[in-house]
């Protein structure tokens, strides 16, 4: 969705708020995609703070269906997204310097979908887990822990040890 600023941009000290629907149902993060479980509308202040140039303030508030990180149960996530970002008219002759900052914005429309989901990004979690003392899966079987234990023999010998291991075998007689 794209948004034109031009009246922001020409008037001095104009101040202007919109609420506008985060149109999105799945949220693609790393190669995966999370529903989106909440969502509020995005909240937006646009303010002519200069010369040529805008103050894009907003705020949204989304709950995300995310597996945890250990045994892949799906958890809310709740993601809270804040941002302030001041941005130039492309007449001014500085914003070349400034353009790889400025990537939502395109002549004088801002590309609402651009914005709010490198906002998102920033804000994602970096580990989700169902509960703090999450067991995660089994190894060998795939079980989750957290439901019961499986029995399984989980022993990994240590890779350092290896090579005596393989003294002790080739030196046993049959």
């Amino acid at each position: 969705m794209l948004m034109n600023l031009t009246d922001v941009f020409t008037s001095a000290g104009k101040v202007k708020k919109v609420n506008v629907p985060y149109a999105n149902d799945i949220f693609s993060y790393m190669g995966n995609k999370y529903p989106i479980k909440e969502k509020t509308e995005i909240a937006f202040t646009f303010s002519n703070v200069g010369t040529e140039s805008v103050l894009i303030e907003g705020e949204l508030q989304l709950v995300l269906d995310i597996p945890c990180d250990r045994c892949l149960q799906s958890v809310n996530v709740h993601v809270s997204v804040t941002f302030a970002h001041q941005v130039a008219s492309p007449e001014k002759e500085e914003a070349s310097s400034e353009e790889d900052e400025q990537i939502f914005m395109s002549g004088y429309e801002l590309d609402v979908d651009t914005l709010i989901n490198n906002e998102i990004l920033i804000n994602m979690p970096v580990k989700v887990l169902c509960k703090e003392e999450c067991k995660g899966i089994c190894p060998v079987c795939g079980g989750n822990l957290n439901e019961k234990e499986c029995g399984c023999d989980t022993f990994v010998p240590d890779p350092r040890m290896a090579a005596i291991k393989d003294i002790f075998n080739a030196n046993k007689e049959v």
